[in-house]
């Protein structure tokens, strides 16, 4: 059994440090990926309904269940719930849709994806008449109290959030049954979420980063966008370290005490990420890694500004 070191919750539950994030994973080879780092390693599974590839992971979890790789015990699987399921009482229908793509009874975290709501249907980027995105000012404290119900009822271990700045955050921790565990958000060395960590570790509530090495693949990209992975003061430092620039930037959320999910598509890259437990940064190589950071946010969804909730109009 692999052990990958993990992080408390406040509610005295685990989650990996690491785990395979799967946006943008190809169906075509996202089973194989996944397969592939439940032999190196990786327990913890980082999923959500609008990647549109649950189905293929699915079927890589039960492939390597019954060849007896794992057990359902040993996994920790995370979806989020996708915006059109915000409603109290759509929430529950957001959650099975995920749990019969993943052919599972249970998640180990369920997230909302965004605060911003869009129109109650199944389909998943329902646009008004326009072409702009059909959303609602549906509250995320009404979708906070189905995640709650979801909870109650075995569907999730635990329950958090994704995408949501403090005062939100400040907003739903005065109005809930149940804290949020995590919030996941986007965090690497151009985004360091400095701010936002130390808010969040106040309230007990632990960082997952997403996008950890840049999105280098986001659809959005432009040629001349900086790639992080290529600063050279980044290789310099992966050179005292006598590993890879990714690696660094793992370790980098890792030494700062949060969760993070890289992803990749080539087998290789799943062991290199993976390779992170053999060597800690120094404080002082995490505190110069901090000063990258330009405000550089890669997942910013601007034509979503307009939406009701939409959470980067303020500095954290």
């Amino acid at each position: 059994m692999s052990q990958v070191p993990t992080i408390a919750l406040n509610n005295g539950n685990k989650i990996p440090v690491i785990g395979l994030g799967t946006w943008r994973a190809a169906t075509g080879v996202v089973t194989q990926i996944v397969k592939d780092a439940i032999d190196v390693g990786y327990r913890h599974f980082d999923c959500a309904l609008v990647y549109q590839n649950e189905k293929e992971i699915g079927e890589a979890l039960r492939a390597k269940i019954n060849e007896g790789v794992v057990k359902r015990e040993d996994l920790f699987i995370t979806s989020k719930l996708w915006n059109t399921y915000h409603k109290t009482e759509s929430v529950e229908k957001g959650i099975r849709r995920s749990l019969t793509n993943l052919g599972l009874d249970y998640l180990d975290l369920y997230l909302i994806h965004w605060p911003m709501a869009y129109i109650d249907t199944d389909e998943l980027f329902p646009v008004n008449p326009d072409g702009t995105p059909a959303a609602t000012d549906t509250d995320y404290l009404d979708t906070w109290k189905g995640m709650e119900g979801v909870l109650e009822k075995g569907l999730a271990k635990n329950i958090g959030i994704s995408n949501f700045n403090s005062e939100q955050i400040t907003r739903l921790l005065a109005n809930c049954k149940v804290k949020p565990v995590v919030n996941q958000v986007e965090c690497h060395p151009y985004l360091t979420q400095k701010k936002l960590s130390a808010f969040c570790k106040e309230r007990e509530i632990v960082i997952t980063a997403y996008g950890p090495m840049g999105s280098r693949d986001r659809p959005w990209a432009k040629p001349e966008d900086p790639v992080l992975l290529e600063d050279k003061k980044l290789c310099d430092i992966a050179n005292k370290y006598k590993k890879t620039p990714a690696q660094i930037v793992i370790r980098y959320q890792i030494d700062r005490g949060h969760v993070v999910i890289p992803k990749t598509s080539t087998s290789s890259r799943l062991t290199e990420n993976f390779s992170v437990f053999d060597f800690k940064l120094s404080d002082e190589d995490v505190a110069y890694i901090d000063r990258f950071d330009v405000g550089g946010r890669l997942v910013a969804l601007k034509d979503r500004a307009h939406c009701p909730n939409y959470p980067f109009d303020i500095p954290f």
